[in-house]
């Protein structure tokens, strides 16, 4: 089950650092995909249950991992917010979406790009450890150290 979440975890951060190269060579598609979250019941609902994926790993493998308080707080903090968007009427989510996407300039989304990239890795790093079957970190020879 950890070694499940890790991979979730590390999926998630590279998904994160992906998106930032999609809103650095072509913002105006990043711009596109903000504009349909919540637009339909399928993509709304979706968009929503996949988040939470990332969120129970994130929590489930927080103890396990160099920043164990972040992580569980970011985890928590995506399973409240997912939880909170299941009750929110979509048109609301669709319009917030819609509205960002509006405000935004695709000269926008390249400049925080970079904060894409250093969150994707900041996570997949948070997880970077090597763990046997049971969860218990690797410990390395001293050669290696």
């Amino acid at each position: 089950m950890i070694l499940i979440a890790q991979f979730i975890v590390i999926l998630f951060g590279t998904f994160i650092f992906s998106v930032g190269i999609l809103m650095l060579f072509n913002p105006e598609n990043a711009l596109a995909t903000l504009r349909k979250a919540g637009s339909t019941n399928l993509i709304n609902y979706s968009e929503i249950t996949i988040r939470l994926v990332p969120a129970i790993a994130l929590v489930i493998y927080s103890s396990y991992s160099r920043f164990p308080d972040v992580l569980n707080l970011f985890g928590g903090f995506m399973i409240a917010t997912s939880l909170v968007l299941f009750f929110v009427p979509r048109r609301f989510h669709h319009a917030y979406s819609v509205k960002w996407a509006s405000i935004l300039s695709p000269f926008q989304v390249r400049l925080i790009a970079p904060f894409a990239f250093l969150f994707g890795a900041a996570i997949i790093y948070s997880v970077s450890q090597e763990l046997d079957c049971f969860g218990n970190q690797i410990q390395k020879p001293e050669l290696f150290n």
